[in-house]
């Protein structure tokens, strides 16, 4: 037994000491040498200080930003703590009110037309930073109305923010919302 047993303990070590140690070591010096923004977590910053991140939603409820899409996170939205989608089916009565609740701010807050789906449901992980720049474009009444500003000036700001596909053919085009509100900031008002 004991023949069996020391090389299964060697083994369990050895494998411990490479996957558990020098593997993760050695990709986080690849990650930090090659990519350091993206290794530590893609922050954001506004004068030297962390803001945000550029991977992980914000909860902007104020009438003079940008809003994000619906987070199912709990107990609260865009608990990074808590990443999950609300699992509802498409069945569910409690997604279709919940939908139909955010519709509703949606219009009470002026807009009008058709709503993008965006706007009414919450990406698989409740934590998605981006809107579509459809959803964006549905705001740009209401914060410039709020920030006294013309609504050319808003949409030009989300139209320059906005990201295409990567390479052309991956992905739907998208606004990053934290990006987004950080260049309502800094143009004025």
């Amino acid at each position: 037994m004991l023949n069996q047993l020391r090389p299964a303990l060697v083994l369990t070590l050895a494998f411990t000491a490479i996957t558990g140690f020098a593997y993760p070591l050695a990709i986080t010096g690849v990650a930090q040498a090659l990519m350091p923004a993206e290794a530590n977590g893609s922050l954001v910053r506004k004068n030297g200080v962390v803001i945000g991140s550029g991977l992980i939603g914000q909860n902007f409820a104020s009438q003079r930003y940008f809003w994000p899409r619906p987070s199912a996170t709990v107990p609260g939205p865009y608990n990074a703590g808590s990443s999950s989608g609300s699992n509802l089916g498409t069945t569910s009565i409690r997604l279709k009110d919940r939908v139909s609740l955010d519709i509703e701010r949606l219009r009470e807050a002026g807009v009008s037309g058709v709503v993008p789906a965006d706007a009414g449901t919450a990406s698989a992980s409740g934590l998605d930073p981006h809107i579509s720049p459809a959803f964006a474009r549905a705001q740009v009444a209401r914060i410039a109305r709020a920030r006294g500003l013309r609504e050319a000036d808003v949409g030009g700001l989300v139209e320059r923010n906005a990201q295409g596909r990567l390479m052309g053919i991956i992905g739907e085009p998208r606004v990053n919302v934290l990006e987004l509100n950080l260049a309502l900031d800094a143009s004025g008002n």
